[in-house]
């Protein structure tokens, strides 16, 4: 049975006309973006499908093209449709930590990390520069490949604070293989940044680690 078969409430752009978008379920959203279904489901058994393949909304939206092209019914179309949402999602956060005391929030910031950085398939190494109000003035990726002590890092991180006048830092990097726990050389590489960083009175306020799960604050653990 199709969808428009269905009686007229259960259907998700009437419920979304009527009831509004926060009361539809993510598959009900995600059909609505996708138009149709595939291979003979409606297109709300088709958003279930996916995101139960994917574990989620957000994995599907973090997603590879490759690893989306992969799953049925998903073509070069319906990935598009899909890193738009994402990109546009990301530049919401991004607008909303540049306007806002949005780094008062660390949800705030954990989400924006996660857009940026959890579907990375290689580590990254990123710097987010914050002017005095602690507001977002520039989020930089620096490196990519294991994170080590080498000295690098501190003079990279201080010629950006210095291009943009940052008045404090916070440091992030993905872990591709899910697993957030930060390393030893996560916090040599903290501790060198630190350092360098304080002799510019200029603050490290935190140091992220992305993986599956919630992100790992070393303020929170305490290893700043």
């Amino acid at each position: 049975m199709s969808v428009k078969e269905w009686p007229v409430s259960e259907r998700p752009r009437e419920k979304l006309q009527t009831q509004g978008a926060e009361y539809l379920s993510d598959a009900e959203l995600l059909a609505i973006l996708l138009g149709s279904g595939s291979q003979g489901q409606d297109v709300v058994s088709f958003a279930r499908r996916l995101l139960s393949n994917f574990g989620g909304i957000g994995a599907l939206l973090t997603a590879t093209q490759e690893q989306l092209l992969a799953c049925s019914g998903i073509g070069p179309a319906r990935v598009n449709q899909l890193q738009v949402v994402m990109e546009l999602s990301r530049r919401y956060l991004k607008w909303q930590l540049e306007r806002s005391d949005g780094f008062t929030e660390p949800s705030m910031v954990k989400d924006y990390l996660i857009a940026q950085l959890r579907h990375q398939g290689r580590e990254v190494f990123a710097i987010l520069l914050l002017d005095s109000q602690h507001r977002l003035l520039r989020y930089e990726e620096l490196f990519q490949g294991t994170i080590n002590a080498a000295p690098v890092y501190p003079r990279e991180v201080i010629k950006l604070v210095m291009q943009y006048n940052a008045a404090a830092v916070i440091l992030a990097h993905n872990h591709p293989s899910g697993v957030a726990e930060p390393s030893q050389a996560d916090q040599r590489v903290t501790e060198r940044v630190k350092k360098a960083l304080t002799l510019i009175d200029v603050a490290l306020l935190d140091h992220f680690v992305v993986g599956a799960g919630d992100p790992i604050s070393f303020a929170e653990r305490g290893l700043l």
